[in-house]
């Protein structure tokens, strides 16, 4: 293969395996070629804090500016110190749930509007860099590698819907009908002109998109089984699955995080799913393919910039 393949995979058994499920999935007709992938920890850094909550936890903030009696609320009051053991006696749930109602009664379009200034100005806590820069190089490579060989790629996130399609073409060139992940309601108004306007709601619909939620938002959303999945953590594990479950080539691949030096060591966990043995020997024992940031990538993050929002 060219030299130009997949730049930022160091030569070794998991660029050989994803090569060779390249060149095996070329026999597959078109509409076979589906490839998901789940984002934080996968696609972009997740750490010290998924970015999502972090929008959030900025929007807060300036909420509490405009409206300082915010900060008396015991979920806010708990965000905004980062009491950890408050917000875990409040219950994620109850915590999410009042982060949602800042957004409360907004028009998909204003949301939208926000997320991307966020990330417009955002920065990493500790890399040093734009936040839209801490996505993972040797991921955007594959993900144009797919592309270029006719795949459709898709992102199937346990983050919020709305939050990773407004910024997902930006990041990703994955356009919003291919995001799929955590729904919250939307409510139906008009106008004063008698025009329908849609706006959030602060209620999620349906469960948190993580484990066998994922393989049946994927049936529903997108119609059809991946053949090659990509995740990070137990949250993943079923859509993993799903991907070597047929006859035809499929690949799972599970990003490990232990490069503490480049970006951070950690074992990858779901906040949402009971688990009794690591991701990394369940991968093992069922014949995934574990990517080792700190022995397969020869870059982590680059210099690829985001394309215009």
């Amino acid at each position: 293969m060219s030299a130009e393949l997949l730049p930022s995979w160091r030569t070794g058994p998991t660029r050989d395996a994803i090569v060779a499920f390249l060149d095996d999935a070329e026999r597959l007709p078109v509409e076979q070629r589906l490839a998901v992938f789940d984002n934080d920890g996968t696609l972009w850094c997740e750490r010290p804090a998924y970015v999502q909550y972090t929008f959030f936890v900025h929007a807060l903030r300036r909420a509490v500016q405009r409206e300082p009696v915010l900060a008396d609320r015991d979920e806010f009051a708990a965000v905004l110190d980062d009491d950890t053991v408050a917000i875990s006696e409040l219950g994620l749930a109850r915590v999410a749930t009042a982060l949602i109602g800042l957004f409360n009664g907004q028009t998909p379009e204003a949301f939208t509007a926000a997320a991307r200034e966020f990330l417009a100005t955002s920065r990493h806590p500790t890399l040093e860099r734009p936040t839209s820069e801490t996505r993972y190089l040797p991921m955007l490579e594959l993900i144009d590698e797919l592309r270029r060989r006719d795949f459709t790629v898709a992102v199937v996130s346990g983050g919020g819907t709305e939050f990773v399609r407004a910024l997902s073409r930006q990041l990703y060139g994955v356009p919003p009908e291919l995001v799929v992940g955590t729904l919250i309601d939307h409510r139906v108004d008009r106008d004063d002109l008698g025009r329908i306007v849609v706006r959030r709601t602060n209620v999620i619909a349906g469960p948190v998109n993580e484990a066998q939620a994922k393989v049946r938002a994927i049936q529903s959303c997108l119609g059809r089984r991946p053949i090659l999945a990509a995740g990070n953590s137990a949250g993943d594990r079923e859509m993993l699955e799903w991907a070597m479950s047929g006859d035809d080539p499929g690949l799972a691949l599970l990003v490990d995080h232990d490069d503490a030096a480049r970006e951070f060591r950690y074992q990858s966990v779901s906040g949402t799913v009971e688990e009794s043995e690591p991701i990394t020997d369940i991968g093992s024992r069922l014949g995934w393919t574990t990517v080792s940031m700190q022995r397969d990538w020869a870059e982590v993050f680059g210099d690829r910039s985001a394309e215009p929002a």
